[in-house]
């Protein structure tokens, strides 16, 4: 399977990929959503900011998965992976208020990420608000960039 991972803009996360101070993506929920259970080890991962092309991919080495958090464990999971998840210490608490009171989290470790041609996509059929879609060829989505 292949993987789009649609990140927010003003978090500058991104960039961060490709520089390797973010080597983990993780994504956390109230309800399980892609890629919970859909996403495994040896897998690619396609990166864009929102309202911008596809511009990086990586592969995936490694998923972990934790159910029924509670804000202990929130806490725990970002002073423990946050800084390879490319969060300055100085914004844990910013993003423990964020994430306090979801119940999942999936993390994904990132390896070999590179920057690639950009491209855009089709969302259409995936929900306007998807924030992750999964695939099983990220052409089938691929639309042409147009700067």
């Amino acid at each position: 399977m292949e993987h789009l991972a649609i990140m927010k803009k003003s978090w500058g996360l991104t960039d961060k990929i490709l520089t390797g101070q973010k080597k983990i993506e993780s994504r956390w929920y109230s309800v399980r959503y892609k890629p919970w259970d859909s996403i495994k080890a040896g897998e690619t991962v396609y990166f864009k900011d929102s309202g911008g092309p596809v511009r990086i991919k990586a592969e995936v080495s490694k998923v972990m998965q934790f159910t029924d958090l509670t804000p202990k464990r929130v806490e725990q999971i970002l002073n423990e992976y946050g800084d390879d998840d490319g969060l300055e210490k100085e914004k844990i608490p910013e993003f423990f208020n964020r994430f306090k009171n979801k119940k999942y989290c999936i993390l994904i470790f990132l390896k070999n990420p590179q920057e690639i041609k950009p491209f855009n996509i089709n969302k259409a059929g995936f929900g306007a608000m998807s924030a992750w879609i999964t695939v099983g060829d990220i052409n089938r989505i691929r639309k042409l960039y147009k700067k």
